[in-house]
């Protein structure tokens, strides 16, 4: 008996080792890439950042504006553009969201169902180009039909709230599907009402879930570039009203890095190694969050 248990696990054996590579190399090599574009990111920033080039790191974050042409490099004005439309999107897309995995999870009928899902899955695959090229030729005279120019800040929210939508719902939905029935049984038999059910009891109780999916979506937004500079207008200013034309740290690089040289050059590097750090940021509470269900 003893040799046939030892020959199973012979036979066994090289097979485990086998999916364990096959799946870890994999994981291994995403690692590594992440590492070297980090690695890179700090190599080309280094000048600016360690002053070398009489800029200090400081410099970024007390100049009010970005011109080249006078080594003015100041990424304030972008930044908080860039916060203000991931923001401003996602007090959009966060409700509508939301509802929509509500809707999805527990009130749509079977004939329906089944349809929606594949919507919101449709909209998450739409290429941003083609959300930017809407809003410019679409929500951008509208805007400007009320208030003028209309490449604003406005339109970078209203496009960014419906490229983000679908990332809260899918994990919100997600998030609401791993709730146990009980919880919705034991709220029915106590006489609660549908709508307290849902935003009374299942909605807290998947709010890690909710949570981290909307931190993901914040990242997104963040990091999204070819819409907003197409809707945006591209003024390099810290937006006062909605109707400011703004110009995020994303479409600042894509705008730019094609001449950029020398000093010009590695602060765009910089600004690219702080954008990476806010969604690093970002993507570990999201992390944080789901482990947090998964335990909870």
């Amino acid at each position: 008996m003893h040799e046939v248990t030892v020959t199973k696990k012979k036979q066994r054996w090289p097979s485990d080792a086998l999916l364990k590579f096959m799946l870890g190399l994999p994981a291994l090599t995403a690692a590594v890439l992440l590492l070297l574009i980090v690695i890179f990111l700090v190599y080309e920033a280094w000048p600016v950042m360690t002053g070398h080039s009489g800029i200090s790191l400081l410099d970024f974050f007390r100049s009010d504006g970005w011109y080249p042409l006078q080594e003015q490099f100041g990424m304030l004005p972008m930044v908080w553009a860039s916060i203000a439309a991931a923001l401003g999107a996602m007090l959009l897309a966060v409700p509508m969201g939301l509802a929509c995995a509500l809707f999805s999870q527990y009130l749509a009928p079977a004939w329906i169902k089944g349809l929606f899902n594949s919507m919101i899955s449709l909209l998450a695959g739409i290429p941003s180009v083609v959300f930017g090229l809407w809003g410019l030729t679409v929500l951008v005279p509208l805007i400007g039909q009320w208030q003028p120019p209309g490449a604003s800040l406005l339109a970078a929210i209203l496009i960014l709230a419906m490229m983000t939508l679908p990332t809260v719902a899918l994990t919100s939905r997600a998030a609401l599907a791993a709730t146990p029935p009980s919880l919705y049984q034991g709220a029915a038999m106590l006489g609660m009402s549908r709508h307290r059910i849902l935003l009374g009891v299942l909605v807290p109780a998947a709010r890690r879930g909710i949570l981290g999916g909307m931190l993901l979506a914040i990242a997104r937004a963040l990091g999204e570039t070819m819409a907003v500079l197409m809707v945006a207008g591209n003024v390099v200013q810290t937006p006062a009203s909605l109707f400011d034309p703004i110009r995020v740290l994303t479409a600042n690089i894509a705008l730019e890095m094609a001449y950029a040289v020398g000093q010009h050059r590695s602060s765009l590097f910089v600004s690219g190694l702080l954008l990476m750090t806010m969604v690093a940021i970002l993507a570990w509470l999201a992390h944080r969050m789901s482990r947090g269900m998964a335990h909870g």
